[in-house]
């Protein structure tokens, strides 16, 4: 059965009073603070107030979850240090790059490797960089977001094990 969602529109329909909706319905984060700037409280059928509902996984959700404690670590690509991706996308202009390492070596991190694609006017770059043992991974992220601009370039850094963990299923 699919899902029903109740957006803003929804609410600003709704007038004044108590929303009913079912227990399955899911209320969208910006429905629920209209409505709660509106005055209007949700509740489920039941009378109770709204709660979300629990996500539908998909019918082996089951089997995946037990068995991904089972698969094996992956093996680690980098060094000792901690590994680290970045990724950069946006409008291409000179210098970018430069921006990008000067700020990952004045982090004291290394760059491992590099791949970057240009179409038109823009670039997609992503870099693996390693941090030194007593490197900070905070440090480096906010060197690296307060970089770039909202019309300019964007650049968002995760740490290594993230990606090794979401390669497990």
């Amino acid at each position: 059965m699919a899902k029903r969602f109740i957006t803003v529109e929804d609410i600003n329909r709704a007038g004044r009073g108590p929303l009913v909706v079912d227990c399955n319905t899911v209320v969208t984060p910006q429905a629920q603070l209209a409505a709660e700037a509106a005055g209007i409280t949700i509740q489920t059928s039941g009378g109770q107030s709204y709660a979300e509902p629990a996500p539908d996984r998909g019918p082996h959700a089951g089997r995946g979850a037990s068995s991904a404690h089972s698969l094996p670590e992956p093996a680690g690509q980098m060094g000792r240090g901690t590994g680290v991706v970045v990724t950069v996308v946006g409008r291409n202009r000179p210098g970018i790059l430069a921006e990008i390492t000067v700020a990952v070596g004045e982090a004291g991190a290394t760059v491992v490797d590099i791949s970057q694609r240009t179409v038109d006017a823009f670039f997609h770059l992503v870099l693996t960089v390693e941090l030194a043992g007593g490197s900070d991974f905070a440090g480096l992220k906010q060197r690296l977001d307060c970089l770039g601009g909202k019309d300019d370039y964007t650049v968002r850094i995760m740490h290594e094990g993230v990606f090794r963990f979401m390669h497990r299923i």
